[in-house]
């Protein structure tokens, strides 16, 4: 399967790799998909504002909500996911290279989110990048079985893969 994953401890570390991974492979000509997520720092020590750039132009879709200053809940806005979700599901039909997932998340272990886009890719032909967190990690797992490729969360070997299973078609 052309499926392959990262995980990384540190918060938002993720993001800034698969978003310079998808630089690096645009600059080489492949065409991704998907979404990568934009973190903005917010004033008086209020969580980031979460946003995905919905690949590879636009539009850039904020996926959290302010639930107030001593919530402690989930901050995802499940509108705006299903939004970056419908924008990416419409660019499939199009083709692609790659698709990036920044996150298979709590909406994706729960069956929904990304989760069908993925399968349409993978359908496709495409090779699927996907960023996991250490919560979600046996929800994906049981998601792709044993068939996907862990990688580190490094911008050279995600590259690297991605190059070397889209050149497989070539």
């Amino acid at each position: 399967m052309r499926l392959a994953y990262t995980t990384s401890p540190g918060r938002g570390d993720m993001d800034t790799v698969l978003a310079r991974v998808t630089e690096r492979l645009e600059g080489r000509g492949l065409r991704v998909l998907g979404v990568v997520q934009i973190n903005t720092a917010c004033e008086d020590d209020r969580p980031c504002d979460m946003d995905v750039k919905v690949l590879p132009d636009g539009p850039l879709i904020r996926i959290s909500q302010s639930l107030g200053p001593q919530s402690r809940g989930c901050r995802l806005d499940p509108q705006g996911l299903e939004q970056a979700v419908g924008e990416t599901a419409a660019r499939l039909a199009g083709g692609g290279d790659v698709l990036m997932i920044n996150k298979f998340g709590k909406q994706e272990a729960e069956g929904r989110g990304f989760r069908d886009v993925i399968a349409e890719a993978l359908a496709a032909g495409m090779a699927v990048i996907v960023g996991v967190n250490g919560l979600n990690l046996p929800a994906f797992l049981d998601f792709c079985g044993d068939m996907a490729t862990r990688l580190p969360a490094d911008v050279e070997a995600i590259a690297a893969w991605a190059d070397a299973t889209v050149s497989e078609d070539a």
